[in-house]
């Protein structure tokens, strides 16, 4: 069975499933009325013997999550259609990811993010040793970190921080000098109890 069947059969079964997800941060709105912003990422898994997943590191000028690692993404235009579009757009405007190089395998579980997005992760399968090309304005760095070790809840760690007066929990995980932590994380623990079987 190839890596795309695989985790394709994994997310289907996953969605019978009801395990305990974590549904995002409170919200906190400039306006209230609007509600979250629309959003979606790739979550681009590279077939190789070990699957990897490539991940960008945000440039720290940037207005949100600046210096942060994310997958490739971000809201939802109106010329999008929907979600997969927009991942695909964004994949392509972020790291030179051509959408026809992507093998989708469906939609993991949305996640509200402090800033004010609800963030729909879009898995797909991309070959390896692509020649990507990551736009210097949006992409301050691009890696691949293992499937494996991202999805194992040993490495997916329970962190707290004081935060506008509050104290908050959220996950990290550790990947060599790469801290993986906040939404991104979140969405990887999501993924890591929908899947019926790690890939």
């Amino acid at each position: 069975m190839t890596l795309p069947d695989r985790l394709r059969a994994a997310l289907e079964e996953g969605h019978r499933r009801t395990p305990e997800l974590l549904p995002g941060d409170a919200l906190e709105l400039e306006d209230p009325d609007r509600g979250p912003t629309p959003a979606a990422v790739l979550v681009a898994i590279v077939d190789r013997p070990a699957p990897t997943v490539i991940l960008t590191l945000r440039p720290e000028t940037m207005k949100r999550h600046p210096g942060q690692v994310s997958f490739p993404g971000g809201r939802i235009d109106a010329h999008d259609d929907g979600p997969v579009a927009a991942a695909l757009r964004e994949a392509e405007e972020e790291i030179g990811l051509p959408p026809s190089m992507v093998e989708l395998i469906g939609i993991a579980d949305p996640y509200r993010t402090i800033t004010g997005f609800e963030v729909i992760p879009v898995v797909g399968v991309v070959p390896p040793d692509l020649n990507l090309a990551p736009h210097p304005g949006e992409v301050a760095a691009m890696f691949e970190a293992p499937l494996d070790y991202l999805l194992d809840p040993a490495n997916q760690i329970v962190r707290e921080a004081q935060f506008r007066g509050a104290t908050r929990t959220y996950y990290e995980i550790l990947w060599g000098k790469r801290r993986i932590w906040g939404a991104t994380a979140a969405m990887i623990v999501n993924l890591s109890r929908r899947l019926a079987v790690t890939a």
